[in-house]
């Protein structure tokens, strides 16, 4: 299955370099361009940046409610992630992306999340040093993926192959799996975030789901099994009412930023043997028209 599936994407890969048409222009000529762009095809108002713009408002309005007002807060970051979805649908169905729209994209989803990380390390200052290591690594793994794939020729960093790297394949090639961990990881740190306002235990309807699962299972099992089993979900479930909800989400979505922050680690890692790869080249290269000038 795994050299189908590789051939398959080197195919698709092929075909989306194949069909894009690349042009080199100068940044002169490029400033030109975007200043006496008309109406009707000014890439600043195409659909998704519009979504971008809004966004990044959102975003903004988020941040001002963050110290005092949680839920108002929460609301609006979560809209304001929500849409980061909507805008790439946007693009596709509108014929409408572009390189300014996927730049954009990219610095929101890093000023936003960065942005809640340092109100994270003000908060838990005992963790400031872990969330800053979280906001350096994000920043870094994903300027240098990009730089990668600029001076590798990728018109997209989302164009990864699995000769590079299988992991950042299925990551960014799966739109599905793509939101699961990105909204995994921001409802980790919302998480984080509510547990400073709301240190309520959710209390009954845990003890309560409890019985009924015992009820109905314990019947086709053992009774020695029953006993450890009636145990161990009675301990668990007085566990669970005691958290709050919003410890509760850590915990679930705890492991999918560990997983996510391991993807940055391999981009990172992937990235940066790419860009010394290049040099490499390069300098072969350089050599080689020193020897033939020599000659």
């Amino acid at each position: 299955m795994a050299p189908r599936s590789s051939a398959a994407e080197t195919q698709q890969t092929r075909q989306r370099r194949h069909s894009s048409i690349d042009i080199a222009v100068e940044a002169k000529s490029a400033l030109d361009l975007a200043t006496h762009q008309t109406y009707d095809e000014n890439v600043f108002l195409f659909v998704p940046n519009l979504i971008g713009y809004a966004r990044i408002i959102l975003a903004g309005l988020a941040l001002n409610y963050m110290p005092e007002h949680p839920k108002a807060c929460t609301l609006l970051y979560g809209i304001s992630c929500l849409l980061d979805a909507v805008d790439g649908m946007a693009a596709r169905s509108l014929g409408q992306t572009s390189k300014f729209g996927a730049v954009l994209d990219m610095v929101t989803d890093r000023c936003t999340t960065s942005c809640l990380l340092c109100f994270l390390s003000s908060t838990y200052p005992s963790f400031a040093l872990f969330f800053q290591f979280l906001i350096t690594l994000d920043f870094s793994s994903h300027y240098m993926h990009m730089y990668s794939s600029l001076v590798t020729g990728s018109r997209s960093h989302k164009t990864v192959t699995s000769e590079v790297s299988r992991i950042l394949w299925y990551y960014y090639n799966d739109s599905r799996t793509l939101f699961a961990f990105c909204a995994g990881n921001e409802l980790f740190f919302v998480s984080l975030y509510l547990m400073h306002f709301n240190k309520t235990p959710i209390g009954y309807p845990f003890p309560a789901l409890a019985q009924v699962f015992l009820s109905t299972f314990t019947s086709f099992i053992p009774a020695s099994s029953s006993l450890l089993l009636t145990a161990v979900v009675s301990k668990i479930a007085t566990i669970i009412a005691n958290l709050s909800w919003a410890q509760l989400l850590a915990l679930i979505t705890g492991p999918v930023c560990f997983a996510k922050n391991i993807i940055n680690l391999v981009q990172l890692w992937k990235a940066s043997k790419i860009l010394v790869g290049v040099d490499l080249a390069e300098r072969a290269r350089e050599r080689e028209v020193l020897e033939m000038r020599e000659e």
